[in-house]
């Protein structure tokens, strides 16, 4: 077996935010997308319903030992591999996003918010940081960067909140939060579990205030105006989320309600460019 019989075939342009938009220069779009690529293929064996654990971390390993070097079969991390040499960046992004792909397969449930933004390092913070990295924006933007993406995940668990645990019995809800796990494989969202729902996308709230200033700081505009794109997306879906239940009702945006919030992002950014 191989990772690549267990692709879910998704690709970037299904994600819920924008992935190497045209917004980025086409310069930087390569190296992305192929970070992308290698993540994707990833999630999909660590997401996969029937594989078995153990034949997932042997995958996992596999995409690690390409990415190192020490083997060549393991096609998106060998391609990531040759991208990183050729631009002199770090593995390091890639191998901290492997560790949260072997956490997906061995831990099931977090204990609390505290447990959630441990995972949150491994699984969302590192893609931030490589667009930083390949951009040579200063580092110094990191920790809005992390704010920012912490918050894209959690909303994401948030809206799949119901899938992933009929399909993989994976619960991120924090259990100190909310515990009765069952609830979440019913058709429509209980009382309890939809105010455990806007309890968590408040907490996300405060990562997204924290994640404004961001934009302002990235030194490449184009970069900056996705990412102000990227959080007013954020913004309003964690509205919604306060507010909806996403095991009956619909958190997604439509492609009809994106373009609103793109030029509002997009005046918003000029504004604040400006000030």
């Amino acid at each position: 077996m191989t990772a690549a019989d267990l692709s879910s075939g998704k690709g970037h342009t299904d994600e819920n935010f924008p992935v190497a938009s045209w917004l980025i220069k086409p310069a930087y779009r390569a190296p992305i997308l192929a970070f992308y690529r290698f993540a994707l293929a990833a999630d999909d064996v660590a997401d996969h319903p029937t594989a078995a654990p153990d034949e997932k971390l042997r995958l996992l390993d596999e995409m690690e030992r390409t990415l190192l070097g020490e083997l060549d079969s393991a096609p998106e991390a060998f391609a990531l591999r040759k991208v990183l040499n050729e631009r002199s960046l770090s593995a390091q992004h890639a191998m901290l996003l492997l560790e949260a792909f072997r956490r997906d397969v061995t831990k099931l449930r977090y204990a609390n918010w505290d447990e959630l933004m441990d995972y949150c390092r491994y699984s969302a913070m590192p893609v931030g940081r490589f667009v930083l990295d390949v951009h040579r924006e200063d580092r110094a933007t990191w920790a809005w960067s992390d704010a920012l993406c912490a918050a894209l995940q959690v909303i994401n668990h948030l809206q799949d909140s119901g899938k992933d645990y009929r399909e993989l019995n994976r619960v991120y809800i924090p259990q100190d939060i909310f515990a009765d796990v069952e609830a979440l494989g019913a058709e429509k969202a209980t009382p309890a579990l939809q105010s455990a729902i806007a309890t968590l996308a408040r907490r996300t709230q405060d990562l997204l205030v924290e994640a404004k200033p961001f934009a302002r700081h990235i030194r490449d505009k184009r970069l900056a105006l996705e990412v102000s794109v990227i959080q007013t997306f954020a913004e309003d879906l964690d509205r919604r989320l306060q507010q909806r239940d996403p095991l009956s009702e619909r958190v997604h945006h439509r492609k009809s309600e994106l373009v609103p919030l793109a030029f509002s992002a997009f005046f918003s950014f000029l504004g604040r460019r400006r000030s």
